[in-house]
């Protein structure tokens, strides 16, 4: 295709649009029930990442969007998953050959526990009768740290008050690590240690966290709530027949779920072309040229390179029309007198 030569005019009115990426963050409903892993990763795809509502601002928005009769399902209707979460709980002991199958997932919670009411209530700690219990990780317990040489395990107990983190340090520089306890044999050993003493073990998990990484600590949580009722109740919906209110719930119930991407802005720009080789401008292969050739100029006066730019079609459905020089000069007299 022969070279295009541009005369380039920016005036109001139509023709050529440009979509760029402002500050602030739009919200998109989406209907289709999704569990939260399943819902995170869509969003990441078509936009940026599930919700982060960091404000009853946000919530007043997302309030105004919910079309209640699209979350309508076979029980607790009107909820859609949000971007807040809680890791699941983990060893600190991380080494996988450490562990049998099913050794990770041994758990001796006692009554109501892990009760995850609070966002600190992250480290697991073992009661005198040897069931486990949720706590604030700076919350001061005597230590049980665990050995390992080879397949031989010993529990070891240290008799000093320790925050979680603390203890985790303590037992890392003097033994192997905090106490991993994984079989019901095992948490006789760690009780039978601790000599009757609440003691830490190795057991955490983060706190309650938004999938994007912000540190807002906005929450707006339903009375009594967060209660992990089921124990693994580490994702978070927000219910919209009760004005968005919080719940925590399994990850794996299907929902609705709401993402968030960035503001797009439009700036509507109207060009005209000199034409010397009478080239067809509404042919879509000279269009695509010409947008191609556009871009590269406007680069090169700093155009970030985020922004898209497409022809914008006219009444009569094309985007080119040849300029009249005759009405042109007689309007421009009009505006003279």
């Amino acid at each position: 295709m022969e070279r295009l030569l541009l005369t380039i005019i920016i005036i109001a009115g139509a023709g050529l649009s440009a979509v760029s990426s402002a500050a602030g963050r739009q919200y998109y409903f989406v209907y289709d029930r999704k569990n939260f892993t399943e819902a995170q990763r869509y969003c990441r795809e078509k936009y940026t990442d599930l919700a982060t509502v960091d404000s009853m601002e946000v919530m007043k928005i997302l309030n105004n969007m919910a079309d209640l009769s699209k979350m309508v399902y076979p029980t607790y209707s009107s909820r859609a998953w949000i971007g807040l979460h809680a890791d699941s709980w983990r060893w600190s002991l991380s080494n996988t050959s450490f562990y049998k199958p099913g050794e990770t997932e041994f758990r001796r919670w006692g009554g109501g526990e892990p009760d995850a009411r609070y966002s600190d209530k992250a480290c697991a700690g073992m009661y005198p009768y040897g069931d486990w219990y949720d706590h604030g990780c700076d919350n001061r317990w005597y230590t049980v740290c665990a050995d390992v040489k080879g397949s031989k395990v010993t529990f070891v107990v240290v008799n000093t008050s320790m925050t979680w983190p603390e203890a985790q340090s303590y037992c890392r520089a003097h033994y192997t690590d905090l106490a991993s306890v994984r079989s019901a044999a095992e948490n006789k050993k760690v009780q039978e240690a601790a000599g009757g003493n609440w003691v830490w073990i190795g057991l955490s998990r983060d706190s309650w966290k938004w999938t994007d990484g912000s540190n807002s600590s906005f929450n707006f949580w339903k009375v009594g709530q967060p209660d992990n009722k089921n124990r693994n109740e580490i994702c978070v919906a927000a219910d919209f027949s009760q004005s968005g209110a919080w719940e925590d719930w399994p990850c794996d119930m299907e929902r609705a779920f709401i993402c968030y991407g960035p503001v797009v802005s439009k700036k509507v720009m109207k060009v005209k072309f000199e034409n010397k080789k009478n080239l067809d401008l509404n042919d879509p292969a000279v269009m695509e040229a010409m947008l191609k050739q556009l871009k590269q100029k406007l680069r090169a006066q700093g155009l970030d390179d985020n922004i898209k730019l497409s022809w914008r079609k006219q009444a009569d459905g094309k985007v080119f029309h040849k300029e009249d020089k005759k009405t042109n000069k007689r309007r421009r007299k009009r505006e003279e007198l």
